[in-house]
């Protein structure tokens, strides 16, 4: 009796302890959210989304510049990483055996833990020290390498999580080994990867210290990807500091926008990832 007694005490004291850590954590997202929310959505209108900045002083404008100039740097940075990661990822998932898989999963997690900022002094040497000036492209490229190593261990897991039978099965029916992966293997993985890929973007769209270094900002529309550009995060940075108020409360509407796009892609992500779990098990 006394030890039941005591094994039931333990479990309701855990079980509170981490219903309010879980209640905490919570808490200070919509704590965060709430006070983005407060300050920043009197600045929240059509203006907000389809103008460009007023001269600083005056009040109006919108951020319609650096909607784009994220999607654009976003979409150069799939363009780039997202290839690089996947395929490495399928080589080491189905050839990973040997000292330089090894290394090249080692490397990854190496990569994964660099600050960003100092892969925005790197794309800042590489690319815009010999162009002699920023763009989108080099903003593009600096999160492409954020993105590799996400993309590369999220594609390696899922592979690896499908099950030994259909690769058997496939090739039992006399499919190589080439065509077992690509049309067999896959497939059966696609929708964890695609996931991985949604949280791998959620990850690196609020990056602003890589921008600062390669996209640098702009005022205006930018054509093309060899000019520089305006992202959210570099806005909201330049706005949060400016002596304005109406910049700053620019600033946390933009704040907002970005932590809901960023939350519903997460939860996005989330719900495909637990449904890919789900099937895998039944």
């Amino acid at each position: 009796m006394k030890l039941s007694f005591r094994r039931k005490a333990v479990n309701a004291v855990m079980l509170t302890l981490t219903g309010a850590c879980t209640f905490l954590v919570a808490s200070v997202l919509l704590v965060i959210l709430g006070y983005l929310a407060w300050n920043g959505l009197a600045s929240l209108n059509l203006d907000f989304f389809t103008k460009l900045p007023v001269p600083a002083g005056e009040t109006g404008g919108g951020m319609a510049h650096a909607i784009l100039g994220s999607a654009k740097v976003l979409l150069a940075a799939m363009l780039i990483g997202v290839p690089i990661g996947f395929f490495a990822g399928v080589y080491l998932a189905e050839f990973g055996d040997g000292v330089f898989p090894g290394i090249i999963r080692y490397t990854t997690d190496l990569l994964n833990g660099v600050p960003s900022i100092v892969i925005g002094i790197f794309a800042y040497a590489l690319i815009v020290l010999p162009m002699r000036h920023p763009s989108t492209l080099a903003g593009g490229i600096a999160l492409g390498v954020m993105m590799i190593p996400i993309s590369l261990r999220t594609t390696e897991e899922f592979l690896r999580a499908v099950p030994v039978s259909l690769r058997e099965g496939a090739m039992a029916l006399g499919a190589g080994k080439a065509r077992t992966i690509f049309t067999v293997v896959i497939p059966a993985a696609k929708s964890g990867i695609l996931s991985g890929l949604m949280l791998n973007l959620a990850r690196v769209a609020g990056e602003t210290a890589p921008l600062l270094f390669t996209a640098f900002g702009n005022q205006f529309w930018s054509p093309g990807w060899m000019l520089a550009t305006a992202t959210l995060p570099q806005v909201i940075y330049a706005y949060a500091i400016s002596p304005y108020e109406d910049w700053r409360r620019q600033a946390w509407a933009a704040g907002f926008v970005l932590l809901v796009l960023v939350l519903s892609v997460n939860a996005v992500a989330r719900f495909a990832i637990g449904r890919t779990t789900s099937r895998g098990r039944s």
